[in-house]
């Protein structure tokens, strides 16, 4: 593993609203962020928002780690990756782990968590442990 570990949503969320050297950084596309909703937490533990992968052509984020360091997520940091269901989210935390930032977790399940039966997202991640999120 090139990275911390991997954390369950509801882990990620008693860490970061626990520290205030923790960080949740919500690597999906903008699209997403407007459109499924994002984590709602209170200042000072605020999620940052950095696309691991550009919208709409899905092509990587050449300047992910640059663009992290300008969100203010500096070195020491605790850092949790979030992204749609927890895939993107290892390569962020990948990424940030290789250029020195960190420790970096990826959070299991991510925001939506994998297909039910139906095709719906409403197995696991973020949304279904019930944890706070705003939409629009």
């Amino acid at each position: 593993m090139t990275y911390a570990g991997d954390v369950t949503p509801a882990e990620a969320y008693a860490a970061v609203t626990s520290s205030e050297d923790a960080v949740l950084i919500d690597v999906r596309t903008r699209a997403e962020w407007a459109y499924v909703g994002v984590p709602a937490l209170d200042p000072p533990h605020r999620p940052v928002f950095v696309e691991w992968q550009r919208y709409p052509d899905g092509s990587i984020n050449d300047s992910f780690v640059e663009d992290l360091r300008s969100a203010g997520v500096g070195e020491g940091a605790t850092l949790y990756f979030l992204c749609r269901s927890g895939v993107r989210s290892i390569a962020a935390a990948e990424a940030a782990t290789a250029a020195g930032l960190g420790p970096a977790y990826n959070v299991l399940e991510g925001f939506e968590g994998p297909h039910d039966a139906s095709g719906h997202r409403t197995v696991s991640g973020w949304k279904v442990a019930g944890l706070p999120w705003k939409q629009g």
